[in-house]
């Protein structure tokens, strides 16, 4: 099955109706995102659901939590005024994204420890932070809705 087609599968389970294919159509803006008559999904394998999940996470790490950020960083002895500096550079939003990858001992680790405190939809699922899943003979795709 395509990946149109599983789609369709998982919204007439969702929305217990038919859904014509024909009303699932490619974004223009992204092609793995998929417009529906429900709102737009994305829909991955589970290699690109992680790639995706890592970029997301990546850009992303000025939003993290202080002590999630200190549990992974390379300093050791955190006290009071450590804690005031990663706050100081979480204000600078994304443009203190790179100093504060630079806190961060093992990004992969971080990365992977994300994912497993908050699964993948915490970060691809703009809607709702559900990840879904549709499986085809032995190969699964998940799914996440945009909006």
């Amino acid at each position: 099955m395509t990946r149109k087609e599983l789609l369709k599968r998982f919204l007439e389970k969702e929305e217990q109706e038919k859904v014509n294919i024909e009303d699932i159509t490619l974004t223009i803006y992204d092609e793995d995102i998929f417009n529906t008559p429900y709102g737009d999904y994305m829909v991955l394998s589970d290699e690109e659901a992680d790639k995706k999940a890592e970029e997301y996470i990546l850009d992303s790490l000025w939003a993290f939590n202080s002590n999630f950020i200190i549990q992974h960083s390379k300093i050791l002895d955190f006290d009071a005024g450590s804690q005031q500096i990663i706050k100081a550079i979480q204000e600078q939003y994304e443009s203190g994204n790179e100093a504060m990858g630079k806190l961060i001992d093992d990004l992969k680790e971080f990365v992977t420890d994300a994912i497993q405190a908050d699964g993948r939809g915490h970060f691809l699922n703009t809607y709702d932070g559900q990840e879904h899943e549709e499986k085809d003979n032995d190969e699964y795709i998940y799914i996440y809705k945009m909006s």
